[in-house]
């Protein structure tokens, strides 16, 4: 072999430049616990602030991803054509195209609103529905609700109470 910048062809061969690993663990295929996982609230305040609160966090989260994606569009929307600036019939008016990328990202960025909110309660409503609320007494603010024991509600029961205003 020839010599490369000083280093002889043994110093560069597959032998010598691969790191070889062990062989991985096979993973564990079965679960840890026969039930799935619940979430607890000590009050059904508790459990209303916690679902609020995660809904909010959802929510924000899903507005910034669509912040980006409105960015992205509104550039793409407010750009002039690629053949206009090869063939010099429109000289970039970088001040009218922030303007309507301004405009084009707000109008978005409103309409992904509903879709966000709605997202957020998609993902929050099935852990906070099979949720399970301690009551150290039964009061008449919940007359259907169905006792998991003697010392529980479910958050099915509390969500038609949260979604009233109550």
């Amino acid at each position: 072999m020839e010599e490369i910048d000083g280093l002889d062809g043994a110093e560069l061969s597959a032998s010598s430049t691969l790191i070889h690993f062990d062989r991985p663990i096979p993973l564990l295929r079965i679960p840890l616990h026969s039930t799935p996982a619940v979430l607890a609230f000590r009050d059904a305040d508790s459990w209303s602030a916690a679902l609020q609160s995660t809904q909010a966090k959802v929510f924000e989260q899903c507005q910034s991803g669509a912040r980006v994606g409105c960015a992205v569009s509104a550039s793409k929307k407010c750009s002039p054509p690629w053949w206009k600036n090869l063939l010099g019939l429109s000289m970039a008016d970088f001040v009218e195209r922030e303007k309507c990328e301004e405009r084009e990202t707000a109008a978005c960025l409103e309409a992904s609103k509903p879709t966000c909110h709605r997202f957020a309660q998609e993902k929050c409503l099935p852990a906070f529905r099979d949720a399970r609320i301690s009551c150290s007494f039964l009061s008449s603010d919940y007359p259907n609700h169905r006792a998991v024991d003697q010392n529980c509600l479910r958050g099915s029961d509390l969500l038609e109470k949260f979604f009233a205003g109550g």
